[in-house]
């Protein structure tokens, strides 16, 4: 039997790819479910046709296109629930790789998406029909025990997340036995065994708590209680065991960009590396999600753009301030770095300002024949920070190891004409 589902809400994207252990009792529904019970939206999506193994959703076209088009949060893969206890020279090659074969098209879908593993438990009395050929398998923590081990090798090799439901069903059965969590063929979970595989999920993809989510299924209230104790236990409180978080920060946005002015017109060249979007905001109190926008501006005056690139749950910031003065600037000089205002013509490119980006001392040349009287150095708010008479003066030495990081700019003052230059402290 296949079955296969894509319900449409707002909030967390999950994919659940499994066979009829995520079926039954209709996991992915459940666990939508309970999430909103906590006031955390779920849209739930699943393909597990009965008996499946992750080769089999690997080429599976359902499988295949739901992974492509659904641009989720998480994709959840559980294996056929006796393969990964198998001896493990038969798991490297009838498991592993197609773990990694499906945790690769996940990630090349949507480079954001996080996979989990689910670790599914032992059969309630062992594995009777491999028992014969692999011993291991004989009894229930034997079996339990592997599946333990290779899941956790599948989430480690693939840099994934593991939601051990596994591991909660052990808990249970060795603290609340009464609680039955098996169906009646001793494999398949009971709405019990199915409620604290929810639990499990919601602990690992949330990341709180599942004690006192108000929503106890079809179970009475005690024994709904003591699976979400089981589940806080198990899960919340361990969740680095589980590799939740563990590859958050491996790939980090890193904001930066190019600019260049005519006039009132401003063009941006988008230069941010590992960055999946961007946000900018011109300084006018407009924005764009553009990758490399232009904007045109209402008028003179000095504004500050800054642009914000985003990694998944990574971001980060750069800013460069642009002035634009009355006059019309030359076209030779178009940079967002150098702006003049005059009257008469000036060669802006003889002014050299370094280092820059600088940390402790910021040094002028150039300044012959141009006639400066004052230097002021402002913050990107107007504010001055320092200023000084340089009349005759063909090169400044400027100690500015008393500013905090960030970007000003530099005022060279004339009674006609000035040049500012924006600076970098770091």
């Amino acid at each position: 039997m296949s079955q296969f589902s894509f319900a449409q809400t707002e909030g967390k994207k999950v994919l659940f790819l499994g066979n009829s252990y995520t079926f039954f009792n209709n996991l992915p529904d459940l666990f939508e479910n309970f999430s909103n019970a906590a006031g955390d939206t779920v849209t739930a999506g699943f393909n597990t046709p009965g008996g499946y193994t992750l080769q089999g959703h690997s080429t599976n076209q359902m499988s295949q296109n739901m992974i492509s088009q659904g641009d989720w949060d998480f994709v959840v893969l559980q294996e056929q629930s006796q393969i990964p206890s198998f001896p493990l020279s038969q798991v490297q090659t009838q498991c592993f790789p197609n773990a990694a074969t499906l945790d690769t098209m996940i990630n090349s879908a949507n480079p954001c998406a996080e996979t989990v593993f689910f670790m599914t438990w032992g059969r309630k009395n062992g594995d009777a029909g491999n028992c014969p050929n692999w011993p291991p398998v004989c009894t229930y923590q034997g079996m339990d025990s592997l599946l333990f081990d290779r899941y956790m090798q599948m989430a480690e090799d693939n840099e994934a997340i593991v939601s051990p439901v596994g591991a909660v069903w052990r808990f249970i059965r060795n603290n609340f036995a009464s609680i039955e969590l098996y169906n009646q063929d001793e494999s398949h979970p009971s709405e019990a065994g199915s409620y604290a595989a929810a639990c499990s999920f919601y602990s690992v993809i949330h990341r709180k708590s599942p004690a006192d989510v108000p929503y106890d299924f079809t179970l009475n209230p005690l024994a709904a209680y003591q699976i979400r104790q089981a589940a806080e236990v198990v899960v919340f409180d361990s969740l680095e065991k589980w590799f939740v978080g563990s590859y958050d920060s491996t790939i980090l946005a890193e904001a930066d960009f190019q600019s260049g002015q005519s006039q009132l017109n401003a063009t941006f060249n988008n230069l941010s590396t590992n960055s999946t979007s961007s946000f900018w905001e011109f300084g006018d109190g407009t924005t764009s999600t553009v990758n490399n926008p232009s904007h045109t501006y209402p008028g003179a005056g000095q504004y500050t753009v800054t642009l914000t690139a985003y990694h998944c749950d990574s971001s980060d910031t750069a800013m460069q301030n642009l002035l634009f003065e009355t006059a019309p600037i030359d076209t030779a000089d178009t940079t967002i770095d150098d702006t003049i205002t005059r009257v008469g013509i000036i060669d802006a490119s003889s002014i050299q300002v370094f280092p820059n980006p600088t940390i402790n001392q910021l040094n002028v040349s150039g300044l012959q024949n141009h006639n400066f009287r004052n230097l002021e150095l402002t913050d990107i708010f107007g504010s001055k920070v320092a200023k000084m008479e340089i009349v005759g003066r063909k090169r400044l030495e400027i100690d500015i190891s008393n500013l905090g990081s960030g970007l000003y700019i530099l005022h060279l003052k004339g009674e006609e004409r000035s040049i500012h230059k924006t600076v970098i402290v770091q």
